[in-house]
């Protein structure tokens, strides 16, 4: 009604609040909360906590000296990468007491080990199977061969669990990662230090299955584990077709090829 006898105010109402200065304001996200503390956030466990005693062993403590004679010993700290992973060799991952010892004999301050065993994906923070399978499921991966995706489903079937778990008997755990530089061998896996290429649904199941019957086999009983690398007969990364092109190469003339002595001599002046 009050638009009908005075129709120019809201259009005059209108234009007086657009000239008005408004507050910016951004809504935060409504996505679900996600924790993710397992990253880069220590909780004391009863299986992963400062009081649990770690110290290298005796042929460690020797690596350990041969490592430090790289560094002016100044910049000893700088080895902290490589005495982290000898200690989670030694221990089985890199638990805080790893990471405390590391700091004490580097004398350097504990949180800048944590940060940098934070940091890298190469250190486990929590406790890992006998056998570390690590797959890759990066694009090349993904389209070489069968594709990782079939790799990562034979996997879970054959293991019984997802990526990110370890099997019930402690002998597998099995995560996804990033490109591990065997592009051209791909789909491939890396168990522990070991790459397993070119692999196929079949060919993955064989290898864990001969895994495991190698860790449980009775005593005086052998099990024959495929050896690492490609697992389709190739010796490296050569054509699985043999050699295709280049099959022709004239055989050239020293005289061409080769230059004379004095060839590049400045003539005298």
């Amino acid at each position: 009604m009050a638009s009908k006898l005075f129709p120019a105010l809201p259009r005059a109402g209108r234009q007086l609040t657009h000239h008005l200065p408004k507050s910016q304001c951004r809504l935060f996200s409504a996505g679900p909360q996600l924790f993710s503390e397992s990253l880069a956030v220590h909780r004391n466990n009863p299986n992963n906590n400062p009081s649990i005693p770690f110290k290298f062993s005796e042929q460690n403590l020797k690596l350990i000296d041969e490592i430090l004679k790289r560094y002016p010993p100044q910049y000893k700290k700088a080895a902290v990468m490589p005495l982290l992973d000898l200690g989670q060799r030694q221990f089985g991952w890199t638990s805080i007491s790893v990471m405390n010892e590391v700091a004490r004999l580097l004398e350097m301050p504990p949180m800048r080990v944590y940060e940098v065993a934070t940091f890298y994906t190469m250190y486990n923070r929590e406790p890992v199977g006998k056998y570390f399978v690590q797959i890759c499921t990066t694009t090349p991966c993904q389209l070489g061969g069968c594709g990782s995706t079939k790799i990562v489903e034979a996997i879970t079937e054959h293991l019984g669990i997802t990526p990110g778990h370890t099997t019930d008997d402690g002998l597998f755990t099995f995560v996804e990662v990033e490109c591990l530089g065997a592009c051209v061998n791909a789909p491939m896996v890396q168990i522990n230090d070991d790459y397993y290429e070119d692999l196929t649904p079949e060919s993955m199941k064989t290898l864990l299955t001969a895994l495991k019957e190698s860790s449980t086999a009775s005593s005086g009983k052998t099990v024959q584990v495929p050896a690492p690398g490609p697992m389709t007969g190739r010796h490296s990364c050569e054509n699985s077709a043999k050699l295709t092109n280049l099959t022709d190469v004239p055989e050239w003339d020293p005289e061409v090829m080769m230059r004379k002595d004095g060839a590049l001599d400045h003539p005298q002046q």
